[in-house]
């Protein structure tokens, strides 16, 4: 069975708190993440997406740019959605919005993914790089897409930054 989801970038009040619905059910109530450290100072300067389906809000992603290029975060998908293709929408509405963004060519797109994502992120080209570290007791690698123009001191960030 094929499903459609619909994603768009967030400019309403009302679809931005659903999205902080989402992540509030996936990683605070979900996974156990303090809600000190889910939301953060870069909600305003992040731009975030909203995935539906049929209507119903399903997901959440954000990005943001970075001193060492652009992070990827806040991938949520409520769980009676997961395997629908609703992550895989997010990624890729996401990496669109990056390309049509002034600024953002030659930038090393990146991210901190939880080990149960890792593959979906991989069918998007980004990589492991690095050792395996935990943030809020959860498993992630540093996950990095690099782009054909990447600066070498984006590249050499992201194998010591954690």
């Amino acid at each position: 069975m094929i499903f459609m989801v619909e994603t768009r970038l967030i400019t309403q009040p009302d679809h931005l708190r659903e999205a902080f619905r989402i992540r509030e059910e996936v990683f605070v109530r979900e996974q156990n993440v303090p809600a000190e450290e889910e939301y953060d100072a870069h909600e305003d300067v992040s731009r975030h997406f909203l995935a539906l389906r049929d209507g119903q809000p399903c997901g959440t992603a954000r990005w943001r740019f970075t001193d060492y290029g652009i992070k990827l975060e806040r991938f949520a998908v409520r769980k009676d959605f997961r395997g629908q293709g609703v992550g895989s929408a997010l990624v890729q509405a996401v990496l669109d919005d990056i390309g049509a963004v002034e600024g953002t060519r030659g930038k090393l797109v990146y991210m901190h993914a939880q080990l149960t994502a890792m593959p979906l992120y991989a069918k998007f080209g980004f990589r492991p790089v690095g050792d395996r570290f935990e943030e809020c007791a959860i498993p992630h690698y540093k996950m990095q897409r690099m782009p054909t123009e990447a600066s070498a001191e984006g590249a050499s960030f992201l194998k010591s930054e954690k």
